[in-house]
């Protein structure tokens, strides 16, 4: 696993009147803020997440890794579903971290794994005007599904292709999704991405959503263009570099449900995505389905 570059200040936080445990790593020239919310049996030093939040360091986003729990409440295995109760603790990470110099004015996206992405989902609900994006890896958005209607930032969901229940449910969740979203599926991947190349494709898919979450609701890619189901940096047809959220035109839209679409494999500088080893894959190759209201 590589590390975060030199040029990464990293901080152990205090979270909530309990005092949970944070990391929050904040490169120079921090251009956006993502706050983790791990999933069941994980905390702040899931490697998964840690792996990801690195990357994200080094694209010039600070990061937030922190425990939803603590110890005794994680023995509880009703708290580790208690979507509300995580929702609630990723507030108070924001609301945390707003009150902070380093990373107090910049702009927030959150990425969930698991039951972590429900809460996720919900946080961003709950605050609309404060969240600019939101990440979803394997996540459990059925657990959200009274407030899927009211999110507003942004959603991209990333799934494993042989993680099928989990992809199902996805697939129901984008339907419901009010706002620009999309549907990435990597080929082969299980439920928690470890075979060979799957991860650096989450890491790929989550960069170039969030990246840079610097005007609220307008995720770009390194060529200043709108994301969307296409090589990175291709801008989806109908769509307008820059263009906030009210004024965007959208593409047709898909339909309820999962359709592979357009096989990614190289970045907008023309280098390889990452080599993948996963079956029925090409290398560096993920299929997205998009829809948008």
């Amino acid at each position: 696993m590589s590390s975060a570059p030199a040029s990464t200040a990293t901080h152990t936080v205090r979270i909530g009147t309990d005092g949970r445990e944070g990391l929050l790593a904040v490169p120079d020239a921090a251009r956006g803020l993502v706050i983790f919310a791990h999933g069941s049996g994980s905390g702040r030093f899931s490697p998964r997440n840690t792996h990801v939040a690195q990357a994200l360091n080094r694209r010039g986003h600070a990061t937030l890794l922190f425990d939803l729990l603590t110890d005794d409440e994680a023995r509880d295995r009703a708290n580790v579903f208690d979507i509300p109760l995580l929702a609630g603790r990723a507030l108070e990470a924001l609301d945390h971290v707003r009150g902070g110099p380093a990373v107090g004015t910049l702009p927030v996206g959150l990425f969930g794994a698991s039951t972590g992405a429900a809460a996720a989902l919900v946080a961003a609900a709950e605050r609309p005007r404060e969240i600019a994006a939101v990440v979803a890896r394997g996540g459990r958005p059925d657990l959200a599904a009274d407030v899927l209607d009211r999110v507003r930032a942004p959603t991209r969901l990333i799934v494993g292709g042989a993680d099928r229940h989990v992809l199902a449910l996805n697939e129901e969740a984008l339907g419901r999704l009010p706002v620009d979203k999309d549907l990435q599926v990597v080929p082969g991947a299980s439920h928690l991405f470890e075979e060979p190349g799957a991860l650096e494709l989450v890491v790929t898919a989550a960069g170039d959503w969030l990246r840079p979450v610097a005007r609220r609701g307008r995720p770009m890619t390194d060529t200043g263009t709108a994301t969307g189901c296409g090589p990175v940096g291709h801008r989806a047809p109908g769509r307008r570099a820059g263009a906030g959220l009210g004024q965007q035109r959208h593409p047709a839209r898909v339909g309820g449900a999962h359709r592979p679409a357009t096989a990614l494999g190289r970045g907008a500088r023309g280098s390889q995505a990452g080599a993948s080893g996963l079956p029925g894959a090409r290398a560096g190759a993920w299929y997205c389905a998009r829809m948008a209201p």
